[in-house]
């Protein structure tokens, strides 16, 4: 039954042209325009554009497909009544929800494939074993947070219409204050106060710090994986709080 789920949500993604051009379109070439760009200069940590960006685009297509792809069609099927439907039907919610959050992982380690391609392919990033492993590792993390995270932010959600504008809107936020177009500290002052509260931002500098081996406990560290797992708890709250609302 999870298998045939499975592929049914798999296919009903690769027809979804919204979708495919936020997650799978949008961030690859992004990477590459940026590159053009700034492939030349030399980022914090001493780092090159590609061991910078490369996870950073990694990242942004796992928060593409995880707001799009699962948390929107969490509101979608709310509106259109599938969710009602659902409850009489042979399948299971667990059943259904586990398939969203497997189809989610595939299509953002896709991604990530994608993406680490695409910097060997360009940009001569170098792979290397036991850091493509860790990196991986932590990533499933990432994919993990965000899938709680974007699950109780759209269980506010009830009407399509307002869904879609705050994706479009939290999509252009996070490109900003996440550190993906440009690095943070050379953006106006405002924006830097805002990015402090944007989790992507502080994901993002905890990504690349693992994907470089320069994960250090510093203060920034921990302040960083603290509103991270303090937003993580009151996520899951949200979550116990909407589930027993729908009882």
């Amino acid at each position: 039954m999870l298998a045939t789920q499975l592929k049914y949500d798999l296919l009903m993604f690769s027809r979804e042209l919204f979708y495919l051009i936020f997650t799978i379109v949008i961030p690859p070439a992004t990477y590459i325009f940026m590159g053009r760009l700034f492939g030349d200069h030399t980022y914090a940590g001493n780092l090159d554009y590609a061991q910078t960006y490369t996870p950073s685009f990694i990242l942004l297509i796992t928060f593409t497909t995880v707001f799009f792809a699962f948390g929107f069609d969490q509101v979608t099927h709310r509106s259109t009544g599938v969710e009602k439907r659902i409850s009489l039907s042979p399948v299971s919610k667990n059943t259904l929800l586990l398939s969203s959050i497997i189809r989610s992982t595939i299509i953002t380690s896709f991604g990530y494939l994608f993406i680490y391609g695409i910097g060997i392919a360009i940009y001569d990033l170098q792979f290397q074993a036991l850091n493509f492993l860790s990196s991986y590792g932590f990533f499933i993390i990432l994919n993990a947070v965000l899938l709680v995270i974007a699950s109780a932010i759209y269980s506010f959600f009830n009407e399509m219409k307002s869904a879609l504008v705050f994706s479009i809107v939290i999509f252009q936020v996070v490109i900003f204050t996440g550190g993906f177009a440009l690095p943070v500290n050379m953006m106006p002052k405002f924006l830097q106060v805002i990015a402090e509260f944007n989790p992507l931002y502080h994901m993002n500098n905890l990504f690349i710090a693992v994907w470089n081996d320069q994960l250090t406990f510093s203060n920034s560290t921990l302040i960083s994986i603290t509103y991270i797992s303090c937003l993580v708890i009151v996520a899951l709250f949200i979550l116990r709080f909407s589930y027993k609302r729908r009882i």
